[in-house]
């Protein structure tokens, strides 16, 4: 229950943050994806202030024997650069740069934005799109005649 009450909390500041920074509002983010045009530079500057909070936290964090919550540290292991990664990436980076919305900021302003609220719900169709088209690739890949076994082999 704490870990939980500290996600909260947790998202609650995420939150807050963004709409105290301005990067709740679409057009901040598209004139940041902008450097040939009116390029507003006011993301790097959240994005830098995020960062030099978050490096010394994060250093000191990983010093500790344990988290608070949880019994070990949970690290994942790196995955390689691969065609998922760079197709989900570019697709990604489109919505982002044409709707101005990415995840936390589409959540943050969709209880006062009709277009927040539909990018929002576009983001997790997508979601839910690419989940059941890697379910069909999963079942498919089990009943391929390569992954059967061999019936002539004894």
């Amino acid at each position: 229950m704490k870990a939980l009450i500290s996600a909260v909390v947790a998202g609650l500041i995420f939150g807050v943050g963004l709409v105290v920074s301005g990067m709740s509002d679409p057009t901040k983010v598209r004139g940041f994806l902008d450097f040939f045009g009116a390029w507003d530079e006011s993301l790097a500057f959240v994005m830098l202030g995020a960062i030099s909070v978050h490096l010394p936290y994060s250093r000191w964090l990983t010093r500790r024997a344990k988290p608070r919550f949880a019994a070990a540290f949970s690290v994942p292991p790196p995955k390689p650069i691969d065609r998922s990664l760079v197709i989900g990436s570019a697709l990604f980076g489109l919505g982002w740069g044409v709707t101005g919305y990415c995840p936390a900021p589409a959540i943050v302003s969709s209880t006062s934005s009709m277009a927040a609220l539909l990018s929002l719900v576009s983001m997790v169709g997508g979601l839910w799109l690419h989940e059941w088209w890697a379910g069909k690739r999963r079942i498919a890949r089990r009943l391929s005649p390569a992954a059967l076994p061999d019936a002539t082999q004894p």
